[in-house]
């Protein structure tokens, strides 16, 4: 548990140095320095974001007061301290640090052996003392075991803590880590024991869907299990918790929530800009995870820094569920574990999957190798191919869209290596028509060379291609997406198959917004386009139709009753007047996306859940691709997952099959 704190220091001191937050005493604390991942950076500031918010709204409503004071529980390294006194915001407050007593000698001898922070606090010479191993005017160091509660009060009022003036209590991922009853003792003694208190709380939540079990299992792994997780699995039980133990108000927030109704646009959009950025999935869930709550009692004016601007989104209704199963003959083959790919029927019980990231040669890297997958005497069977390819790197790609044009080409349209990479241009797909898993057969690569006025619809990722026809000829209908210059794009192409022309056709009607991550199928001869994530990294729910008329093209918009969640991220096919969208991300926790069937005809819209009692491992549905099977009614769902913030790259360890005829049948 005393390790997490050093861990999280140094993530915090990556995200500083990055431009993320400014605080500059974070390196002096921090110790070791390494540079983390972009992902790191954004659930790091985050929390930071969410910490500072509620302290500075306290101090702000405090402002008159003669005296407050400040309990930060669990401190580890932190520097909230330093950066209030740096900002001048402490001119009537007493900062109080506890942490076990290692941690709180540590700290202690950094601040002694660093000029620039000794000389913030001005030291008085009271340290030494016990349990106190540092003590300024308005800084209090204090080594003790949060658990023994007892302890804990007679070393506070040991040092100066007064009961009877308004005190924030800070706990920043730091009680989950105690034994509920020692945790709830502790909330219920500050409620009881301070007449005029707050109350910031900021820990994880949501532990029984895909990401929490993946997020559980590490903590696990590290010897500090999340205790509080299996009591107050969700934000409204952490409210009741709260609200039970003594303290009369209490609001809170998931992250997603916090950054979309706490942090203003324009610091919105400076983050998202700050490094390459294209694990959006995995902010999400992150932010879907942890949750920052604020209670208090007896504060007037009341202290209510948590007050959403928007309606959060409640839980989401479901019709029923569909059940997943894993392929018996698929299960031994790590190719198949992989995100960020692209499958697709070449033929009838023929699929061919490429590209993405995940396991290969005993490794995590982007894919090279191809695979096919086969259905004989009612079992799938999958084998590797080989590319026969000039420049191996062609094939290593993630986000790209792959098109089937006859039983023997097809066209891999963009995707990216890396997030700051531009885009891979076209390459045709060539295998022998006898392709299946049973005698593997090269397949060929060639690069395409497009006309420069075609280029622009393959320097992209995270978009959409779908063939639709034209006055009887055929097309591809490029979409949306986005590229190393555009974090999302709203433009589209239509490209004459099979040459690969880029023509102009005319459309009319009301043009969706931009976006990526979407799903686009084709209908009636032309596109159905639904969700996606938007311009502000918010995900959508429009459906749109874009359909042919006498002289082009018209963008439809397909109401939908209820209203589609808004989700990304997700796969979709269309059976029988049904659009089917599979998986994704939604802000709608702790339910997570499993198939949604919308009526095209009536626009009912039902959710599914999926039934995962026959899985023995967490299924993430999203970076994952699907595959419809007509004749069995049936889903094959392949790859999947992704890097779970610093817990983790979850795969889906095996394909999945989910049964959808129980909720296809002709009503």
């Amino acid at each position: 548990v005393q390790d997490t704190g050093g861990s999280s220091a140094v993530s915090k001191c990556s995200a500083a140095a990055r431009g993320y937050i400014q605080d500059r005493f974070l390196r002096l604390l921090a110790g070791r320095r390494r540079r983390r991942a972009p992902l790191i950076h954004r659930g790091y500031y985050i929390r930071a974001r969410a910490v500072d918010h509620c302290v500075q709204d306290f101090l702000l409503k405090t402002q008159s007061l003669a005296r407050t004071q400040i309990l930060s529980l669990g401190a580890g390294f932190d520097s909230l301290y330093f950066r209030l006194k740096d900002m001048g915001l402490l001119h009537h407050t007493v900062v109080y640090e506890v942490d076990f007593p290692n941690v709180a000698c540590q700290k202690a001898t950094l601040i002694k052996g660093i000029k620039e922070l000794s000389a913030l606090v001005g030291d008085t010479g009271g340290e030494g003392l016990g349990a106190i191993t540092f003590s300024g005017d308005d800084y209090k160091l204090l080594g003790v075991d949060l658990s023994e509660l007892s302890e804990l009060e007679r070393t506070l009022e040991e040092a100066g803590l007064n009961n009877e003036i308004p005190t924030l209590f800070i706990a920043e991922v730091v009680l989950t880590y105690m034994e509920n009853t020692r945790s709830d003792a502790l909330i219920q003694w500050a409620a009881e024991h301070f007449p005029r208190a707050c109350f910031l709380l900021y820990e994880q939540v949501h532990p029984e869907d895909p990401f929490g079990r993946v997020m559980q299992q590490h903590f696990r792994q590290l010897n500090t299990a999340l205790h509080s997780l299996a009591q107050y699995p969700d934000c409204k039980a952490q409210q009741r918790r709260f609200l039970g133990k003594g303290w009369t108000e209490c609001s809170v927030m998931d992250m997603n929530e916090f950054f979309t109704c706490c942090i203003p646009e324009d610091e919105q959009q400076r983050v998202q800009t700050l490094e390459p950025f294209d694990e959006y999935e995995e902010w999400h869930l992150k932010c879907s995870h942890y949750f920052v709550l604020a209670a208090s009692k007896g504060m007037e004016p009341s202290w209510t820094p948590l007050s959403p601007s928007v309606a959060v989104p409640g839980p989401v209704g479901m019709a029923g569920s569909v059940s997943a199963a894993v392929c018996a003959r698929l299960s031994g083959i790590p190719g198949l574990r992989r995100y960020g790919h692209h499958s697709v029927l070449i033929k009838p019980n023929v699929i061919l999957t490429m590209g993405g990231f995940g396991e290969e040669d005993g490794q995590h890297c982007r894919v090279r190798n191809f695979h096919v997958l086969s259905k004989h005497a009612g079992h799938w069977e999958a084998v590797c191919v080989a590319q026969n390819i000039p420049d191996k790197r062609w094939g290593e790609r993630l986000y790209h869209t792959v098109s089937c044009l006859s039983d023997t080409l097809a066209l891999v349209v963009g995707g990216r290596t890396s997030p700051s990479s531009t885009g891979l241009g076209m390459l045709w797909l060539k295998f022998p028509k006898t392709c299946d898993a049973s005698g593997p057969d090269d397949v060929a690569v060639e690069l395409v060379s497009l006309q420069p006025a075609a280029e622009a619809a393959a320097l992209r990722w995270r978009h959409s291609t779908t063939e639709i026809t034209f006055k009887g000829e055929q097309y591809l209908f490029v979409y949306g997406g986005r590229s190393a210059l555009e974090p999302v794009l709203g433009d589209w192409h239509f490209l004459h198959a099979p040459e690969l022309s880029y023509t102009a056709i005319a459309v009319e009607g009301p043009v969706p917004e931009s976006r990526h991550s979407h799903s686009a199928c084709s209908w009636e001869g032309g596109v159905l386009i639904a969700g996606g994530l938007g311009a502000a990294e918010q995900p959508l729910g429009s459906v749109f139709l874009l359909r042919e008329l006498e002289h082009g093209f018209q963008w439809q918009t397909i109401e939908t009753h209820p209203p589609l969640v808004p989700r990304y991220s997700h796969t979709a096919h269309v059976h029988e007047g049904k659009l089917l969208l599979v998986g994704g991300v939604w802000f709608h926790a702790p339910s997570v996306p499993g198939v949604t069937v919308i009526d095209l005809m009536t626009g009912l819209c039902l959710n599914y859940g999926i039934n995962v009692e026959h899985l023995e491992w967490p299924l993430m549905l999203h970076n994952h691709s699907s595959v419809f099977l007509p004749n069995e009614k049936e889903l094959l769902v392949i790859g999947g997952g992704g890097n779970c913030f610093s817990f983790g790259t979850h795969l889906n360890p095996e394909p999945v099959l989910l049964s959808l005829s129980s909720i296809l049948t002709s009503h």
